[in-house]
């Protein structure tokens, strides 16, 4: 029979299993009008299956967006209108990457990798606003998870099974 701490134990150990399966991005904050670097932490498959596609939703308000190259895997950059202009170091931008896809290599269940790309983060997007990069992992045999739920008001990324990998926008270094 359990003793009361140790299915608590079990219990801690479940959900932290849980909370770090998802895709996450590595680091949870940029500045306002300056560029971050989105590192794509993938930790497993798609139900047991391997990954052999990543899909990344760029966001609005992230301008400039570029894909980090990576060894094994074709890159492919969609271009689409913003839904309004943005001033991106002093030129208006009103078009850009929409969405990036990882595609022709394998990272099987059991390995973990990660897919980086590099944007700037609006100056016109508020400190305080938290963006959502949505993600579709595609694996064999037709598996597919789609990490791209965003919460809806007065909810966590924490009440879903899988949501959208985010990061807060901070106010920028004062020089």
């Amino acid at each position: 029979m359990f003793k009361p701490m140790a299915i608590a134990f079990a219990a801690a150990v479940c959900a932290a299993g849980a909370a770090s399966a998802h895709i996450t991005l590595e680091q949870s904050q940029a500045p306002s009008g300056k560029a971050y670097k989105a590192v794509l932490r993938v930790g497993h498959g798609c139900e047991g299956k391997a990954t052999i596609k990543i899909r990344v939703k760029i966001p609005e308000g992230l301008l400039s967006a570029k894909p980090m190259p990576k060894s094994g895997w074709s890159v492919e950059k969609i271009n689409a209108a913003y839904e309004k202009s943005y001033d991106l170091y002093g030129k208006p931008v009103k078009e850009g990457v929409s969405e990036i896809i990882w595609s022709g290599g394998t990272l099987a269940d059991d390995e973990y990798d990660e897919f980086v790309f590099r944007a700037t983060v609006a100056k016109e997007i508020s400190p305080g606003t938290r963006i959502f990069v949505p993600v579709v992992q595609e694996c064999t045999e037709g598996a597919v998870e789609r990490w791209i739920e965003i919460p809806a008001a007065g909810r966590s990324p924490d009440d879903y099974e899988t949501p959208a990998p985010y990061f807060d926008v901070v106010e920028q270094p004062r020089a």
